[in-house]
């Protein structure tokens, strides 16, 4: 259940769809695909002010130049309007993109893809490769950046 109107659901899948398109190559779907557009729309409600303010504007920016919804726009329409509104409300645009992310990647078909258990991280971890610790060296030399208290 959401209380995004379908003309806000219809102009998020399209500007999800051009975030993560799906991929054929590696066997993934689009970030508009129904179980993980669900997930989106489920994380969306915790902003949802934010976000249909955000659809708001998306689709002013569409109607302006094209006089259509956002997600009846060709492919370069899209493309055209979507460059605008990142332009004009880049901190919107960041947050529909990480929300977007997160809730792809959190899909068995797209972890199995890459190569991950379809597990949360905890409590048995990953396995991470151990880097070059020296390149932490000048952070330990420089100066303390905080003011010491008592």
């Amino acid at each position: 259940m959401t209380d995004f109107t379908e003309e806000e659901q219809r102009a998020l899948a399209a500007l999800v769809e051009m975030i993560i398109p799906a991929s054929t190559e590696f066997g993934v779907p689009s970030a508009a695909d129904p179980e993980i557009f669900v997930e989106i729309l489920s994380d969306a409600e915790r902003h949802h002010a934010r976000f249909s303010d955000a659809l708001a504007a998306l689709e002013t920016l569409a109607r302006e130049p094209h006089d259509a919804d956002f997600a009846d726009l060709s492919t370069e329409q899209r493309n055209g309007v979507a460059d605008s509104f990142r332009e004009t409300r880049s901190g919107d645009a960041e947050l529909i993109a990480a929300v977007t992310a997160q809730c792809y990647y959190r899909d068995e078909r797209v972890m199995d893809s890459i190569g991950m258990e379809p597990r949360p991280p905890h409590p048995l971890g990953y396995a991470v490769e151990q880097g070059d610790w020296s390149l932490l060296d000048p952070v330990r030399t420089r100066p303390a950046m905080h003011r010491k208290t008592g």
